[in-house]
């Protein structure tokens, strides 16, 4: 029974409890990989369904006024593009608190799935930044390891996989939107040699998280995450790896960020390179690669305009920060620093020189944020330096297209825009935009 906080008069007047079920008529797809359907004028946010179709739903909040949320336990019509889900742990059939995450696009048809991201990232550039897009969400070659059938339905590319651990040592990946620990027997999205070595039949008690990495390189890598005295997370033990993008191999720690899908990295580091304005970029300028990891997207820069390239390439973690180092060695002009990159904007803004300033105005930014996105404070002092042109790569579109509107208040113009299926079976998209003043 749901608490006073989770009853909610509707706007007609009448109540509703956590627990009950609702039949729903799914009109749209939002943000975060859920639907929207309305109960007598209220919204409601259900999952595992799509537009099109008419679902019985159980509601799972009704505190909040302006909306509801709800889990699909049935589905009375079905959408044509609905097919069996690529993940029994995820799949309709489960009751929904036992419903494995990390696949909520996996009832939809590959396609369906691209055309609703799609309709995601044109709706935010729409509503955020007052663009109106035909950008289309292109398909992306699955890796080294995948069977011929793996392509058509989006499965076997993931190359890290981070299973959760409960208190008796159980493994596997969280419930959906949920910190519950729900074991499963087969991990369908993953690289074929990482599904096969992960310990999902292990128990790991007392551990936070099992880590499990295939590199391109040397064999799949299991790291157990030990928890100290407060029961948070221990860093793992360094482990090198090394990762092959075309003929070019960089150095980085397992534990270490690098792109999830088998062919992520040479997709972005392609891309990059062809999103640049060749006509608009100057080597010798003061070329940034914020949020630069261990240096990938500094590395395409080089590889695309040569070894004259000055580069800086800024990244608050110091461990990447030293494979970057190395991954950069053969610029002359390219450096790393360790630093928050608004901590590092901050210092240009506020200690260039004229001649400084000159350069920067002809830089080319490369800007890679975490998922939150830029945010107004970068943006701003992005905007102070006034490069020439930024490439921004983007995991959220509709971070993304609030910095696109932040960036047009400092008169920057969207000018090139694609977006890449990285993800395939879940809602994330990634995107590549070009602005330039």
């Amino acid at each position: 029974m749901g608490t006073s906080n989770d009853n909610q008069a509707d706007q007609s007047g009448h109540s509703a409890e956590v627990g009950a079920e609702l039949e729903l008529d799914v009109t749209n797809v939002a943000h975060g990989g859920i639907f929207i359907a309305r109960h007598e004028g209220r919204v409601v946010f259900v999952s595992d369904t799509m537009p099109g179709e008419r679902v019985r739903a159980r509601l799972t909040s009704a505190s909040h006024k302006s909306f509801w949320r709800a889990e699909t336990v049935e589905v009375l019509t079905e959408a044509p593009e609905r097919q069996p889900h690529i993940w029994a742990s995820a799949a309709l059939e489960r009751d929904p608190d036992d419903r494995a995450g990390g696949a909520e696009f996996g009832h939809i048809e590959l396609g369906h799935q691209r055309e609703l991201k799609r309709q995601v990232l044109a709706d935010a550039l729409k509503r955020m930044a007052g663009i109106e897009s035909e950008v289309t969400v292109e398909p992306v070659q699955v890796g080294r390891n995948a069977s011929p059938g793996d392509a058509a339905d989006g499965t076997g590319w993931r190359t890290r996989v981070r299973l959760h651990v409960d208190e008796d040592g159980f493994v596997g990946p969280y419930a959906a939107r949920s910190h519950r620990v729900i074991p499963v027997g087969d991990l369908p999205l993953a690289d074929r040699l990482l599904e096969a070595a992960a310990p999902l039949d292990q128990r790991f008690k007392g551990a936070a998280s099992v880590d499990v990495v295939a590199p391109s390189l040397g064999s799949v890598r299991v790291l157990v995450a030990e928890q100290d005295a407060a029961g948070k997370r221990r860093p793992t033990p360094r482990t090198l790896i090394r990762e092959v993008v075309g003929e070019r191999e960089f150095r980085l720690d397992a534990a270490g960020f690098w792109q999830v899908h088998t062919s992520a990295a040479e997709t972005l580091y392609r891309a990059v390179q062809d999103t640049i304005d060749p006509d608009e970029f100057d080597p010798r300028a003061a070329n940034l690669d914020l949020y630069g990891g261990v240096g990938l997207l500094a590395a395409a820069v080089g590889d695309r305009f040569g070894h004259d390239l000055r580069i800086t390439s800024v990244e608050s973690d110091a461990q990447a920060t030293d494979f970057a180092a190395e991954n950069l060695a053969e610029w002359v002009g390219a450096s790393v620093q360790t630093s928050r990159v608004d901590r590092f904007l901050s210092g240009l803004v506020r200690d260039s020189s004229a001649a400084e300033r000159a350069r920067q105005n002809a830089a080319t930014v490369i800007l890679d944020p975490p998922r939150a996105g830029a945010g107004k404070e970068i943006i701003d002092q992005l905007g102070a330096l006034g490069p020439r042109q930024i490439v921004y790569v983007a995991c959220d579109p509709v971070a993304l297209a609030r910095d696109i509107a932040l960036l047009a208040g400092h008169g920057y113009t969207l000018r090139t825009l694609r977006a890449f299926d990285l993800f395939p079976n879940t809602h994330h998209v990634e995107s590549i935009a070009l602005l330039s003043r």
